[in-house]
């Protein structure tokens, strides 16, 4: 009878000890679900583990609490798919996690280095977020974090961008840095990115073919960096970049600043002796288009066609400028189109006695219609310039020739001979 009691006592003591395990009781510090396998112990000032957590916890939330030191206290859980460690005081991730982890979560606390041996062995890993804390240096090994597609390291004192990250990753956070610089090749593998966050950080250029590889990337923030805008050797290779990317830029570098090192648009040919301006280029072009319509008229038709077409008041009348593409100096619009534009302010007058008489000299009681063309502007090399219909006209008007008697004059003159000569016939029989 004794020894039936003390079998029973000892069974009883033993699930006592096992109760809280192997039933699943949850803490009285935390909240559980999920079979008590999803355990949320999340503001409780906790400084140790609570008792009564059971080994096949899929979910643990400790954030929010006073842990400094959480080394050697989470291996156990080998089941653990989530943990979250936020808002403590660790000095660094806590060593040997247990590697089913697929998230982890410990942002906002005092880690200073992220080295080698905390992610070494985390394949399974997703997630890792190490985000406000004071990171001066991130160690990744190579070929590690193989499953890793979220990384986010912001709100850290990082300079250098972190070497040897997962080749599989597909998002980065790097803001809020002391970012400065990335090392060559850094960025090589990363062909399955597609989110890139750099802004508030210290670039003022990127390197050549940094950004080459990431061909996945689909938005990427560079605002608040001091770039160097005015810099001609290192900033062109982003620019270009940005421009030529198909991923959404957000905050592109000197966006809203001149680009002093950019190629100027190439300056036009220097004139020649026969083409000092470009409106006496556009002179030339109209006469030859204006004589390849036509065909080519006398002296007496060029001058009776350009002063025929319009009519124009018996004072002097200036026609008026018009814009000419490439040309400082504007170009005069002719009254009769553009095939007579000439660089010159050209005055008509209807007739010289009824206008300005001291504006050409006088030439009779000649009816045809007169004009002065006043060159302004000019180059010195005018002359070698081929002479249009104008400077033609006023080179005749100012060496005036002597007066040609009248058709009607010349056969009057012929009937006067034929009489003369049939009156010295009759005369002679």
């Amino acid at each position: 009878m004794e020894y039936q009691i003390l079998n029973t006592s000892t069974c009883l003591l033993v699930l006592l000890v096992f109760i809280p395990t192997g039933l699943g009781i949850c803490p009285s510090s935390c909240k559980c679900s999920g079979n008590d396998r999803n355990v949320d112990c999340s503001g409780r000032n906790l400084t140790v583990l609570p008792q009564g957590l059971q080994d096949n916890l899929t979910y643990l939330n400790l954030s929010f609490n006073q842990f400094v030191d959480l080394d050697h206290q989470l291996t156990r859980f080998t089941n653990l798919r989530t943990l979250d460690i936020s808002n403590n005081w660790l000095k660094n991730v806590p060593a040997h996690l247990p590697k089913s982890l697929w998230e982890l979560y410990a942002t906002n606390n005092n880690i200073k280095v992220l080295q080698k041996l905390d992610t070494a062995y985390q394949w399974n890993l997703r997630v890792l977020d190490v985000s406000r804390n004071m990171v001066e240096r991130a160690v990744l090994i190579n070929n590690t974090l193989s499953s890793l597609k979220f990384l986010n390291l912001s709100s850290n004192k990082l300079w250098t961008v972190p070497t040897n990250m997962p080749y599989n990753i597909e998002t980065v956070d790097l803001s809020n840095n002391f970012l400065s610089q990335i090392l060559p090749g850094t960025l090589l593998r990363l062909q399955h990115l597609t989110s890139l966050y750099l802004h508030n950080n210290k670039f003022s250029y990127i390197p050549d073919n940094a950004f080459d590889q990431l061909s996945q990337l689909q938005v990427i923030t560079l605002y608040n960096n001091p770039w160097s805008c005015s810099a001609n050797q290192n900033i062109p290779y982003v620019l270009q970049w940005v421009q030529g990317t198909a991923a959404r830029v957000v905050g592109a570098p000197c966006a809203d600043q001149p680009w002093p090192w950019a190629s100027a648009a190439p300056a036009p040919a220097q004139p020649t002796a026969l083409d000092s301006s470009p409106m006496i280029k556009g002179t030339k072009a109209a006469d030859r288009e204006a004589s390849a319509a036509a065909p080519e008229p006398s002296k007496v038709t060029k001058t009776h066609k350009q002063f025929k077409a319009k009519e124009v008041p018996p004072l002097a009348t200036q026609s008026h400028p018009a814009p000419f593409p490439g040309a400082e100096r504007p170009l005069l619009r002719s009254p009769h189109g553009p095939q007579e534009a000439a660089a010159t302010r050209t005055i008509l007058v209807q007739d010289a006695t009824e206008g300005n008489a001291s504006l050409a000299p006088a030439t009779g009681s000649s009816t045809t219609p007169m004009t002065l063309s006043i060159t302004s502007g000019m180059p010195t090399n005018y002359s070698k310039v081929p002479q249009s219909t104008t400077a033609t006209l006023r080179k005749e008007e100012a060496t005036p020739s002597a007066r040609v008697p009248s058709r009607a004059s010349r056969w009057q003159m012929r009937l006067l001979c034929l009489a003369l000569l049939h009156a010295v016939a009759v005369a002679m029989d």
